[in-house]
C-alpha cells in the first residue's frame, strides 16, 4: 500500500456539503462505507444537520482517494467516470 502523506489544503470558503446517499453514489460505493468513515475516520469532515450527516465534498474525495480498491470504485462506478484527470492534491 503507498504511503499518503497529507498536504496542506487551501481552506475553501464555501464547502460543498452532500448527504450520506448523495456521497455514496458520487463515490460509487454503499452508504454503508460512508457511515464507516464517518465513525472510524478522524479526518473526516462532517456535521450533523436535523439528525442528518453533512459531509465536505473535498474530505470525501481525500476518503476515496486513501485506498486503490476505493479508488477503482470511484474511478468505475463513481464520480470517476466522468474525471479524465484528477488534481495532484488526490493522487
Amino acid at each position: 500500500m503507498k504511503n499518503i502523506i497529507s498536504q496542506p489544503t487551501k481552506e475553501v470558503s464555501f464547502p460543498i456539503w452532500v448527504s450520506v446517499s448523495e456521497a455514496a453514489s458520487l463515490g460509487g460505493v454503499q452508504s454503508k462505507t460512508i457511515r464507516r468513515a464517518i465513525k472510524f475516520e478522524p479526518s473526516f469532515k462532517y456535521k450533523i444537520v436535523k439528525n442528518r450527516y453533512q459531509i465536505e465534498l473535498g474530505s470525501l474525495l481525500s476518503f476515496l482517494h486513501k485506498n486503490t480498491k476505493l479508488q477503482n470504485k470511484l474511478k468505475d462506478f463513481g464520480l470517476g467516470q466522468y474525471v479524465n484527470e484528477w488534481k495532484a492534491d488526490y493522487q
